[in-house]
């Protein structure tokens, strides 16, 4: 019989990590990493360190991050210290929660095709020319 059960896995406190880490399944960090990381959904440890690129479905960050991170919904909890960019579609930032980078909204495929069919497009600046000037 078929279980609906998610598979995740734990890195423990006490676990070091250098190098990548990707999986396609959940992840749960309570230890250090130095690398990139790639997931389904993240969740990280409130004493934990990552130094590297986050990129997640979803992601609840409580720990500290040096580098970007990229998800479609993200929770920066109140015990968060992120230092590098933020890419997100969905935001959540708890009161306390520091982050030190640029943020961007990441549009969905959804929205990016309906401004498309509307005949949205980007202006195009053009100088002006001095009067009397034919062009």
């Amino acid at each position: 019989m078929a279980s609906n059960t998610t598979t995740f896995s734990v890195l423990g406190a006490d676990v070091v990590v250098t190098g990548n880490i990707s999986s396609t399944v959940d992840l749960h960090i309570d230890g250090c990493v130095e690398g990139d990381l790639k997931c389904a959904n993240f969740v990280q440890g409130e004493g934990s360190a990552i130094k590297g690129a986050i990129v997640a479905e979803t992601a609840r960050i409580a720990g500290t991050v040096e580098g970007s991170i990229e998800a479609r919904d993200l929770v920066i909890q109140r015990t968060a210290r992120i230092t590098g960019d933020v890419v997100y579609q969905n935001l959540t930032i708890e009161n306390g929660g520091k982050v030190e980078g640029k943020f961007s909204h990441k549009r969905n495929a959804g929205e990016r095709r309906a401004e498309n069919a509307a005949g949205k497009t980007p202006l195009e600046l053009v100088a002006d020319k001095p009067q009397g000037m034919a062009g």
